[in-house]
């Protein structure tokens, strides 16, 4: 292929994708089916157990001009610091919407035997999580979706 086609052809296909109409997320993504709760990590190498957050979801587009975005989950103590964020670069959607997503904190709590996963959990030392859902298309700028609290409950699956 000749550069000049190749370049005119680059140039068509910038135009066509940058012309596109944009979504307005905010108000065509909605979250639903949502689940949450501590999941239980097992025991760690000096032989604490860990729970760690996580989130059940699906995100559902009214709009139905949605392929798919990408999404950053932030888990956070509430009213605090930042604990653990995950970054999912492509999130499909199909008639509609997407799969039933499932995310979990590599970061959590642990607890030296012989306190129990649910007693970890009814601790007062214990601190409330939430994740924090930011959602983008393409290359714009983070939209923050949903802020979830984190139940207080011992998910095992």
């Amino acid at each position: 292929m000749s550069h000049a086609r190749l370049f005119a052809l680059s140039v068509a296909l910038l135009f066509t994708t940058s012309c596109s109409t944009p979504v307005d997320l905010k108000q065509s993504l909605q979250v639903t089916d949502i689940a949450t709760g501590y999941f239980d990590q097992g025991v760690t190498a000096d032989g604490a157990n860990k729970l760690v957050p996580s989130v059940t979801f699906r995100l559902r587009d009214s709009s139905g001009n949605l392929s798919r975005v990408s999404l950053n989950l932030m888990f956070r103590v509430i009213g605090g610091q930042d604990v653990d964020e995950i970054f999912k670069q492509r999130v499909d959607f199909a008639n509609g919407q997407t799969e039933l997503l499932t995310v979990r904190s590599g970061a959590g709590f642990t607890g030296t035997p012989p306190q129990s996963r649910l007693d970890m959990l009814k601790n007062k030392e214990f601190q409330d999580m939430e994740v924090v859902i930011m959602v983008r298309q393409v290359s714009a700028q983070w939209l923050e979706l949903q802020r979830i609290p984190i139940e207080r409950r011992l998910l095992t699956q």
